[in-house]
């Protein structure tokens, strides 16, 4: 089971992580969706496309964009279309 966890909460947890470029992906449906807010923040990757991120926030504590996603993924990266990775504060435990 890997989770993610920020501000010494799990926000995520699963066991279908799908690991790309050393960055796990978790699916869609094991985020705490609680602790996540939609950013106006987006980045292109040439070969899985263009990149939405979420703020992560939990009990107050506020982390910008150290979430990610690919909502329309290229073909290349179809099996992480929409699953979520992390970085930036937010500690991955396998």
């Amino acid at each position: 089971m890997v989770k993610a966890k920020f501000n010494g909460k799990v926000i995520a947890e699963s066991d279908k992580c799908e690991e790309v470029e050393g960055n796990y992906y978790f699916p869609p449906d094991s985020i705490r969706k609680e602790n996540f807010k939609e950013s106006d923040y987006h980045t292109t990757c040439p070969w899985k496309g263009e990149a939405s991120y979420y703020n992560v926030e939990v009990d107050g504590k506020v982390n910008e964009n150290a979430a990610w996603y690919y909502p329309n993924p290229k073909s290349a990266a179809n099996n992480i279309k929409n699953y979520v990775a992390f970085w930036n504060g937010v500690e991955i435990e396998e």
